[in-house]
């Protein structure tokens, strides 16, 4: 990472967990260390007119001569510290068996005859000093300020040694009493410091004119007298105090303790600095200098944490220490994610609207730019502006740059001080706390803990052209925001909808609503909340649609669907879609009284349906038949090279008493055809988790009558598709089969006025097919059985806008559905027929496919851990990828003698292979040659990439991906495989081109 927009990726051949990097100053390369003992060279190479990242070979420490292979220790040569010499033609390796190897670079060729082993050292050891003892694994390896033959080794045990490596030779021995963690000189290279395992670090002096062995001049333990947490690195420069007037020279210590804080040191000025409120690990910190000529003062600027959830900048030469604000890798999962939005092509009022309301928020955070600034990104300005919205488990709303090739932190919406959470009575405490010594402060964004979980967000809508939001909630809090630049103090209108609407015999038995802050409340610039809908039961919200032209906004939970006029504060519809035998959706997610027996008793009974039902279709049915020939042949020994002939699966019928099959899955609104041909108008669309479909005609008075009348909403139709599937999507299509456009887009010129002319159709995608009927009159038009194709479920659905990559002037709308195997088909519409299909994720990534958001060009994003977001493309015009350069001038004859045998930047089908850190743009600052920029990659690098099989641990909005029952595996009929291949074009088969990474 460099500055922002200039980005690298690599991807070593083996799966082994990256330990240690470290820059090649001025020549760019880096050298990374794995958890197998091997070390890998990477370099920067122009190519195409930009730069890439391409492996070039890779080394492996052979064993200590003279010991058995199979006999000695496998730890003896692992490596534990790397040490890039000041001239980076040479790389000391400590390793664990004391020893100390010397690899010349770039060749990574070992110099044998230098390697010094630990029993070198130890001839100059004091008897009553090695007690029969070993020293331990080299923890720690710093080369002299002045002299670069002079080597600083640390031992475990807590011996230091000044080794000069000209003549092979112990110039000074440093007796350390204590387990050694880290070492850092001090710039004159006449004293240096030593962190131990106690909590403690010790002062010591370098001088040739005193004996060998050397005693500390001070021993400190900050946090002591009793022992504390180990100090895991230490640094020490000399600075003038940039916090106050009088020019004053000091000595700054900076050092971290291992759990999570860290503390600055100018003289007699101490500063504590505690990453988060929870033991965070840390993973590394190093120091910036600013680039001046050389003086008494090593002059730092700010200091770079890395802890293991987030990278924290913190300007040191400004009063009080601020942060500074990251343009990347900012934590997108400082609260656990619950939903996503996208929306794409913001107008650029509301973007500026909403940046500064962010800057509003970010008033104490540091002036100063960004200090990793390598290389320069080539990439041109973003032809549109892209938001991504992310809900969180802690009532909290993120908006996000998705502009670029990273995702940047605009704002934060926060809905926790509108209600009365659990934890309130706690706050006292907390303040208590805080006053409690040693006296930390909080810097950093990381929290996952929310102070109650109904406030967790889960369905987010936004009209871009009003600047209307609705955010709604795990416990049936729907709120309707708008955009403010001024503070207000008002009081929220409160509004109640009961979805039962009186059914006997339901008794909600899950958690409570959230009861909202009475009086007028207090908001500051950005969104401000002016309505708050609360429906009942407190059911989580599975869906919600707003329209901001009507004033109205729809939502869905288990239990039915209502509809607000929320110009007026006013109930329009309250639907419920529970059927009778549907008890399970009364006891929620959060429910305390489940019955293990209840829900056993459920399980069987659904067993046995099955096994009855299977009987019945066995009288008779010719797929029975097949099934037992099918049994017969698979019971005989055939050749393993025979293809098997994919399975198709019938689409069985679901009971319509299944549990959760009043789930609403979707809402929609649209203008069009319903009641008869000839007239359209605004229309409801609600789908739910038995494949029912109702259809209401609104009523909505016009703009100048909207505070005089209310709108009306009357059912006109309601569809039953014949297997019960869940409806996944509803779209309305116009004369010309395109999508209808978006509110304020046709009265503010900014799209095409829908074809109004011929008749209408609407596209419902279900779980297991894709069907289009004609309006007014509902009748089906052209369907597709993904499900008895392909043998999946579908997951996410959306209509893209794909424009050609040649001209501007053509492009096609199609739909794009991931399925729950991971792939992505995509389909023209309206006839329906398939396009391509991609491997997209991994299919035993469940969260990662829940998480998915598509955009309206043709991306779409998905969490590959629960910190990062992967991006992908299915167009071959919009593709976002970093496009940067970083000159290095390399020394002559420095080149890398091995082979290509590492791969360079994944770049075409790495599906779900290369991890793309999209909560930051990378850099590389090699070209500055800078030895502390070198830590800096190395700071940025040592925190292993959760694995995407870890990412079902994210809180997720799973509620719309509920499937009722799996599906069985039959054959289809003859019948249906030739109605299904009719679709079906030749080029289904083939293999993607278009970048997914």
């Amino acid at each position: 990472y460099g500055a922002p927009g200039v980005e690298f990726t690599g991807l070593h051949k083996e799966t082994a967990t990256v330990t240690q990097m470290h820059f090649i100053s001025g020549q760019g390369r880096l050298l990374s260390l794995l958890d197998d003992n091997t070390l890998h060279l990477w370099e920067i190479n122009l190519r195409d007119g930009y730069s890439h990242l391409e492996g070039m070979q890779s080394f492996i420490l052979p064993g200590r001569p003279g010991f058995d292979s199979a006999n000695a220790l496998p730890s003896i040569t692992r490596i534990t510290v790397i040490l890039l010499m000041s001239f980076c033609d040479v790389a000391c390796l400590g390793t664990e068996g004391g020893g100390i190897y010397f690899l010349a670079l770039p060749s990574l060729k070992l110099k044998e005859d230098e390697t010094l082993f630990q029993d070198e050292v130890m001839q100059s050891v004091p008897d009553e000093y090695k007690c029969g003892k070993a020293l331990g694994p080299i923890e720690s390896l710093q080369e002299h300020p002045h002299s670069p033959n002079k080597i600083l080794i640390g031992y475990s045990r807590g011996l230091v040694a000044l080794w000069d490596h000209g003549t092979r030779q112990v110039d000074n021995l440093f007796l350390g009493n204590q387990q050694l963690e880290s070492l850092g000189w001090e710039s004159s290279g006449k004293l240096f410091v030593s962190s131990h395992s106690d909590g403690g670090y010790m002062l010591w002096p370098v001088s040739c004119s005193s004996p060998r062995t050397q005693q500390p001049i001070s021993s400190t333990v900050p946090y002591g007298p009793f022992p504390c947490k180990a100090i895991n690195k230490i640094l020490w420069r000399t600075s003038e105090f940039p916090c106050h007037s009088e020019s004053v020279m000091g000595v700054m210590t900076c050092f971290c303790y291992h759990f999570k804080c860290h503390k600055l040191m100018y003289g007699g000025l101490s500063v504590s600095l505690v990453m988060s409120d929870t033991d965070m690990g840390y993973v590394n910190f190093l120091i910036i200098e600013n680039e001046k000529p050389v003086t008494e003062f090593d002059d730092p600027s700010s200091l770079v944490v890395l802890v293991e959830e987030e990278l924290v900048v913190i300007d040191l030469q400004t009063p009080n220490w601020p942060t500074v604000p990251t343009p990347y890798l900012a934590p997108l999962h400082s609260s656990a994610i619950t939903c996503s939005y996208h929306i794409s092509n913001v107008p650029l009022k509301l973007w500026e609207r909403i940046i500064r309301a962010g800057q509003q928020q970010n008033l104490q955070q540091s002036p100063v730019n960004w200090p990793i600034n390598g290389g320069k990104s080539l990439a041109s300005e973003p032809s549109q502006k892209g938001l991504l919205l992310t809900g969180h488990e802690d009532g909290t709303v993120r908006f996000w740059d998705a502009s670029g090739v990273s995702l940047k932190p605009l704002y934060k919406l926060s809905t926790a001080h509108i209600f009365q959470t659990d934890c309130d009575h706690n706050d006292s405490l907390t303040q208590g706390s805080e006053e409690e010594w040693p006296p930390f402060r909080k810097v950093g964004c990381f929290d996952p803990y929310s102070d109650d979980p109904r406030l967790g967000i889960q369905k987010v809508s936004l009209c871009k052209y009003s600047g209307k939001l609705v955010v709604a909630g795990t416990a049936g809090q729907v709120l309707v925001m708008e955009l403010n630049e001024d503070t207000s103090d008002h009081v929220i209108n409160i509004a109640t909808l009961d979805l039962l609407q009186d059914r006997e015999g339901f008794t909600w038995k899950g958690h409570d609503r959230l009861a909202p802050r009475n009086g007028v409340l207090s908001f500051p610039p950005g969104f401000q909340p002016s309505v708050l809908m609360q429906c009942m039961p407190p059911a989580a919200v599975t869906a919600v649609t707003l329209h901001t032209e009507w004033n109205l906004v729809a939502f869905g939970t288990s239990h039915g669907f209502g509809l607000i006029d929320y110009y007026r504060r006013n109930p329009v519809l309250a639907r419920c879609t529970l059927h009778p035998n549907d008890s399970l959706a009364m006891e929620g997610p959060l429910s305390r009284v489940k019955s293990l027996k209840k829900s056993l008793r459920q399980s069987f009974r659904r067993i046995r349906k099955s096994r009855v039902s299977g009987k019945k279709r066995s009288v008779g049915s010719p797929a029975s038949k097949v099934q037992e020939a099918n049994a017969q042949l698979a019971e005989q020994a055939g050749p393993h090279d025979i293809e098997v002939t994919p399975v198709q699966r019938r689409i069985e019928p679901r009971s319509a008493d299944d549990s959760l099959s009043g789930v609403v899955r979707c809402l929609y609104f649209a203008d069009t055809f319903l009641r008869d041909a000839t007239h359209h108008g605004p229309t409801l669309w609600a789908g739910t988790n038995s494949g029912t479909v109702f259809a209401y005609a609104l009523e909505v008075p016009s703009q100048e009558k909207f505070s005089e009348q209310s709108a009306k909403a009357v059912l006109c139709k309601e569809i039953q598709l014949m297997h019960r599937a869940p409806v996944v999507s509803i779209a309305v299509l116009d004369g010309r089969g395109n999508p209808l456009p978006e509110p304020y887009e046709v009265s503010r010129d900014l799209a095409k006025a829908p074809e109004m002319q011929e008749s209408h159709s609407v596209l419902i995608a279900s779980e297991e097919q894709f069907k289009v009927f004609t309006l007014p009159k509902v009748s089906a038009k052209t369907k597709f059985k993904l499900t008895a194709h392909e043998g999946c479920r579908v997951r996410k659905v959306a209509l893209m806008n794909f424009t050609s990559a040649a001209t501007e002037d053509y492009a096609e709308n199609c739909l794009v559905c991931l399925t729950n195997l991971g792939d992505i088909h995509v389909f023209s519409i309206p006839g329906l027929r398939p396009q391509v299909r991609y491997d997209c994720v991994r299919k035993e990534d469940i969260s990662g496919i829940a998480s998915c958001v598509f955009t309206k060009m043709g991306q779409g994003f998905y969490l590959i851990s629960p910190s990062e977001f992967e991006r992908f493309s299915l167009s071959a015009r919009n593709i976002t990828e970093p496009l940067c350069i970083v000159e290095c001038n390399r020394p002559l004859g420095s080149t890398c003698v091995g082979s290509n045998n590492l791969p360079g930047s994944p770049k075409v089908n790495q599906a779900n292979g290369t991890h793309k850190l999209q909560s930051s743009e990378d850099g590389s600052s090699i070209a500055d040659g800078e030895g502390v920029l070198d830590e800096i990659q190395a700071a940025l690098s040592t925190s292993a990439l959760d694995s995407p099989n870890n990412s079902a641990d994210i809180a997720l909005d799973t509620t719309g991906d509920i499937t009722v029952e799996d599906v069985k595996d039959f054959f289809v009929s003859s019948e249906e495989a030739e109605k299904n291949l009719k679709n079906m074009s030749e080029g289904d088969a083939r293999s993607p081109d278009i970048l997914i990474n």
